[in-house]
């Protein structure tokens, strides 16, 4: 009888951690790849609810909205829209969160080959 409640325990618990969504609410801040190998200093605010997240990300244009956020577990993705004299660029980013810092990609929509960076959870 207790092995079956020691094991009935570890399960919820195991389920519990794997139906839980990344908490990413907040400010993160790292170096982002651009152009010919350059870094660019970057943050995002994120706001998480549920499985949905919005924000906004700050760089070298500016304050930009997120758009199609989405959180699965410890997985988010997102994307943004550039405007370059009426030419718009989507850009797409991936990440994986562990702990206080998330590991992305970005990567131009259509083309592009993904870009790695890391952000961190600003205060850390």
């Amino acid at each position: 009888m207790k092995k079956t409640i020691v094991t009935i325990i570890c399960l919820l618990a195991v389920l519990t951690g794997v139906s839980t969504a990344a908490d990413i609410s907040g400010k993160w801040s790292g170096d982002m790849p651009g152009r010919g190998g350059d870094t660019m200093p970057t943050s995002f605010t994120f706001k998480a609810e549920g499985d949905k997240l919005t924000g906004s990300m700050t760089g070298p244009q500016g304050e930009i909205p997120l758009q199609e956020g989405k959180i699965a577990g410890d997985q988010i993705s997102f994307s943004t829209t550039l405007d370059f004299g009426g030419n718009s660029i989507k850009i797409v980013y991936k990440g994986t969160v562990a702990a206080d810092q998330i590991k992305m990609t970005r990567e131009r929509e259509g083309s592009g080959q993904p870009r790695e960076f890391t952000v961190k959870r600003a205060g850390k």
